[in-house]
């Protein structure tokens, strides 16, 4: 009896690991797709006002106030270009993760969690796009 049991169990768990799913369907991808393309599109118009800002050599009319105000106006805009710079790298960042995100949808490994190997949730994705973790893992590397 006891191999017959066995044997039951093996038969039992194929088919319970045909029912677990193991990756998006071309449907959901597509509609992840299109969530990233959205973002993409925003986060290169933000990129370039950011670009913008960052090489604008524009003094904004100091030349004829006193020398002291001058020197406060310059410092002021040196960390203002420093910030832009900053913010400019985080959003280039972003950018790389979602084309990223975009070549995991064309290999079908968009929204596997690169830690579990489970799929990430649908709103984690819907929320972040560019997760490569799911709440779980992300939790657990918190620690």
């Amino acid at each position: 009896m006891r191999k017959q049991s066995i044997k039951e169990n093996e038969k039992e768990k194929p088919m319970e690991n045909s029912k677990t799913k193991t990756r998006y369907s071309d449907e959901e991808l597509e509609e992840f797709r299109q969530i990233i393309l959205a973002k993409l599109e925003t986060a290169r118009q933000d990129l370039k006002l950011l670009v913008e800002a960052f090489t604008n050599n524009n003094e904004h009319g100091t030349n004829d106030t006193s020398p002291t105000f001058k020197v406060l106006e310059e410092g002021n805009m040196v960390r203002s270009k420093e910030e832009n710079a900053q913010m400019a790298a985080r959003q280039q960042k972003f950018i790389k993760n979602l084309e990223n995100a975009l070549i995991r949808i064309e290999n079908k490994t968009y929204g596997i969690c690169r830690e579990t190997g489970k799929l990430i949730s649908k709103e984690r994705l819907r929320s972040v796009p560019h997760a490569t973790l799911s709440i779980e893992a992300k939790l657990r590397q918190g620690r």
